[in-house]
């Protein structure tokens, strides 16, 4: 059996009576889309937060490589290589690309007017960006110097998830990165979740958009009642399939998709 990136065992979170995650499991693969879909309140956004750090869990195991981890923020699952792109993007829209890019991991200038003075190599940051930007075939950019707030939705959400490949060394996460975009911008970022994936990096999709995933998936997780129910793949199952299975209006396969 090969080792998973990543991998949940048992993830339990309750607040109070509310039980958010109840015993669920996840599996992701080296060079692999992982697609996580769930009708609302499956648990879908607890999963990902405790795979994130953003929440400890009460029960459970995670793994990266096969070494148990402990996140108890979002910076120790930074610093382990996991980066998350939520849908609100946490962009900081009066700053430009490449102020984005290296948001909290600002480069200085080298020698004393860095260490000393604390200044920023503003120029390095910006080739950096730029070339971050055109390995994800991002060309659409005027200036790397433009500030957030004037580009499009699909721009913004490129720039959130360039900069989650420039600094995730193991896994990227992305939650509902179509969400609000039409259907040029959408199919632009799919791509550009495909680049990330061929670049060796294995992507968690979260998403409602039920073509989307199909699309660009290679295994779906599906997620009802706080628990993974199944593991089924875009080639042996339709989008039918995946909605019976995520409602209940159709029994789970009895063995997840590998």
């Amino acid at each position: 059996m090969v080792t998973p990136v990543l991998q949940a065992k048992g993830l339990t979170k309750r607040y109070g009576r509310v039980v958010a995650i109840d015993g669920s499991d996840l599996e992701l693969h080296a060079g692999e889309i992982l697609a996580v879909i769930g009708d609302n309140g499956a648990g879908k956004s607890s999963l990902i937060k405790a795979l994130s750090g953003a929440l400890v869990p009460d029960q459970g195991e995670i793994y990266l490589d096969g070494e148990r981890v402990h996140f108890r923020n979002p910076m120790d699952a930074r610093a382990a290589g996991i980066e998350t792109v939520y849908q609100t993007l946490a962009v900081a829209p009066g700053l430009d690309i490449a102020d984005n890019l290296f948001l909290g991991r600002e480069k200085r200038r080298p020698g004393l007017l860095g260490s000393v003075f604390r200044m920023l190599d503003h120029k390095h940051m910006r080739t950096e960006a730029a070339r971050h930007m055109s390995e994800l075939g991002v060309g659409t950019l005027q200036n790397i110097g433009q500030a957030v707030e004037s580009l499009s939705g699909g721009q913004r959400q490129a720039v959130a998830v360039a900069r989650s490949a420039a600094f995730g060394s193991k896994v990227i996460i992305l939650d509902e990165p179509t969400a609000a975009l039409g259907v040029k911008e959408g199919n632009r970022v799919l791509q550009l979740i495909r680049d990330v994936r061929d670049r060796g990096l294995p992507v968690i999709l979260i998403s409602h958009n039920m073509p989307h995933v199909f699309e660009v998936a290679d295994r779906i997780h599906i997620q009802r009642l706080g628990r993974r129910i199944a593991v089924i793949s875009p080639k042996t199952h339709t989008m039918s399939d995946a909605v019976a299975i995520m409602t209940g209006a159709a029994p789970a396969p009895a063995q997840p998709a590998e």
